[in-house]
């Protein structure tokens, strides 16, 4: 059988991990509990590194004078700096992964359709974003697998995060290991999947492979 190499992945702490959702929760997510066994998870909670605690009042990313802002409406408290810092410093910290499971529609943690309102106040979305630290993601590393537990619930979304996650955490095991051979071997296993994402970058990387001078 097969042996895969076992991917590096950055998780949401609340998904599996730990009781540190704002209201002291903890969320099940099947995806994430069954790859527990083959993925060396690093769990975080972005809203506990910055010291908002568990339990914790919600907070919500505003509109305020043209400008994005993470707030805690129900203490006014404006964590948009410390927040940012967080990103910068862990994303910084980490080292090599291969990719990232966040929490769906967390202002935080969330990379797509977070709600943006017009004040602290009760009142409707106008807008949505990336949450803070999904966003930091998303710019950090625009070419991983970065998903969340709910998209994960969708079989062909799930499969090609899947795909894409072990493939990349092979791909960092050849470079760090700096072999020619390694990469023909890589290029070799890997051949009928590639061609079926792309038949023209399969031959680009064929080229690489057949280097005659065999510089990795």
């Amino acid at each position: 059988m097969r042996e895969f190499v076992r991917p590096k992945v950055v998780v949401s702490k609340c998904l599996e991990f730990d009781h540190c959702r704002y209201n002291g929760d903890m969320i099940s997510s099947p995806i994430v509990a069954k790859l527990k066994e083959h993925v060396d998870f690093v769990p975080v909670c972005a809203e506990v590194e910055i010291g908002l605690g568990i339990p914790r009042s919600p907070v919500r990313i505003i509109l305020d004078n043209g400008e994005h802002r993470l707030v805690q409406p129900v203490s006014g408290k404006d964590v948009t700096e410390d927040m940012k810092a967080f990103c910068t410093k862990f994303l910084d910290s980490v080292g090599e992964v291969d990719g990232f499971i966040l929490k769906f529609r967390s202002p935080s943690c969330g990379f797509k359709d977070i709600k943006v309102y017009p004040s602290i106040g009760k009142s409707g979305a106008i807008e949505k974003t990336s949450g803070y630290f999904g966003g930091a993601v998303l710019k950090k590393y625009p070419f991983l697998p970065v998903e969340d537990e709910g998209r994960l619930k969708n079989s062909r979304i799930k499969e090609h995060f899947l795909t894409k996650l072990f493939v990349l955490a092979a791909f960092r095991k050849v470079k760090s290991e700096g072999s020619m051979k390694d990469l023909v071997r890589f290029h070799t296993d890997n051949k009928y999947l590639l061609m079926a994402y792309s038949q023209a970058e399969l031959r680009k990387l064929g080229a690489i492979v057949a280097n005659k001078e065999k510089n990795l």
